[in-house]
């Protein structure tokens, strides 16, 4: 198998100085003009201390170092010095061949520093292919007969932006109150002051002839156009101004302290993204200088080890006929709700149990405070039973052949779909 170059994938990893010699004098020629002060400082960020070119008869002569604070974001080699950095490293047991200067790089924001070579742009794109791919194997083969609405839904509970913020924040991982190059390279970079700052992160999905015709046309969306043009997550995706594209989500911020620090819902959704951001960026790291396995390791141990209830995620408009389409469709006997047990009907707090019989088999049983709210959610709780079956908690998906030895694949389940009621 033919390995992949991650050079084009990730980027420059490590950013390394660039310098020009003079041919006369071999000496670093330095910008003087101020439209290319910072890109110099920027270039030349590794260097001790900077020279003048030598005239004649006279000694060199040595400048001051460049401020750090003119520079966007902290230059590589001070991550090297960052106890907050390595008390990260360590805290995440990440292997030595990662180095802080790879793990800096992932804390800084597109927003904070628009330089490709110096943000986590490249590595979060890598780390957010890794981590989409891994999850919806594990949710598609853990739960095979989830309606794909529930998949999307599911995948967000583990790989979405809410979620990651959650994760970096598990890390230890702090924020700056504004992003520089005198800022401690531990701490995450982004500048939240203007939302629309920075360089969106591209992902998957296409734009419809619609949208891009008429921008303010809202048109429904069906489950299978959704599946071809939509992101990972089933959001929309537009166009742009500068020609790229955005999805159409809109993140919903709450009461969490973890949120109230970030100022209004707008800032709070850049935050939200930068930490996020951050996480996926790690992965790419993890990806890019450990390889798929590791990788892998990784995402099962701080993405799919988190517990998810999908049942709280399901909604049913009609559960009764939904129930009778799926009898009907697997040829069992139509579905009968029978009155189990009761209590204080002539009370003011009733409560009735009613189960949903198929035959002689038990589809599922609920209690409610009158008979129809107890056979509704009887009805719910046997599609929920039948949605939610999983082969087992060992299960193998599609990437476990990729290892060595590997026992040769055995196909998964795939259910008939989704129970459509009309």
């Amino acid at each position: 198998m033919k390995r992949l170059r991650l050079d084009r994938c990730a980027g420059q990893l490590l950013a390394r100085p660039r310098t020009c010699s003079s041919p006369a004098t071999g000496s670093l020629r330095y910008a003087r003009s101020s439209q290319h002060l910072v890109q110099s400082t920027r270039s030349n960020s590794t260097a001790v201390a900077f020279t003048e070119p030598l005239e004649s008869d006279q000694s060199p002569k040595t400048q001051t170092p460049w401020d750090p604070r003119m520079l966007p974001s902290p230059s590589p080699e001070r991550s090297l010095r960052s106890a907050k950095l390595a008390a990260l490293h360590a805290r995440l047991s990440l292997s030595p061949r990662i180095p802080l200067q790879t793990l800096a790089r992932t804390l800084i924001d597109a927003s904070a520093d628009e330089n490709p070579q110096f943000n986590n742009t490249n590595l979060a794109f890598v780390g957010q292919t890794i981590m989409n791919y891994h999850v919806a194997e594990w949710i598609m083969c853990r739960y095979p007969r989830l309606p794909m609405t529930i998949v999307w839904e599911a995948m967000k509970g583990y790989a979405g932006n809410r979620t990651l913020f959650q994760v970096a924040k598990s890390w230890g991982v702090e924020s700056a109150a504004a992003p520089g190059g005198e800022v401690d390279p531990g701490l995450l970079q982004f500048d939240h002051s203007d939302p629309s700052k920075g360089v969106a992160l591209l992902g998957f999905g296409y734009t419809r002839v619609e949208v891009a015709r008429l921008p303010k046309c809202n048109w429904r969306r069906g489950v299978a156009n959704r599946v071809v043009f939509d992101d990972d997550f089933g959001n929309e995706v537009k166009p742009t101004a500068d020609g790229g594209l955005k999805t159409g989500e809109r993140e919903i911020s709450d009461e969490d302290p973890a949120y109230m620090r970030y100022g209004n819902e707008d800032t709070r959704n850049v935050a939200e993204k930068a930490h996020a951001l951050f996480v996926r960026a790690v992965v790419g790291a993890v990806y890019a200088h450990c390889g798929r396995d590791t990788a892998k390791a990784f995402i099962k141990a701080h993405i799919l080890s988190r517990t998810l209830d999908l049942a709280r995620v399901f909604r049913f408009n009609n559960p009764t006929v939904e129930l009778a389409t799926l009898c009907a469709r697997e040829d069992f006997e139509a579905p009968v709700a029978r009155l189990l047990s009761e209590t204080g009907r002539l009370s003011r707090t009733p409560v009735f149990v009613v189960g949903i019989y198929s035959g002689k088999d038990k589809l599922g049983e609920a209690a409610g405070p009158s008979l129809d709210a107890a056979r509704w959610k009887a009805a719910m709780n046997a599609l929920k039973s039948w949605y939610l079956y999983s082969p087992g908690d060992n299960i193998r998906v599609p990437s476990d052949v990729l290892e060595n030895n590997a026992k040769p694949w055995t196909p998964a389940y795939i259910d008939m779909g989704e129970i459509i009621s009309r």
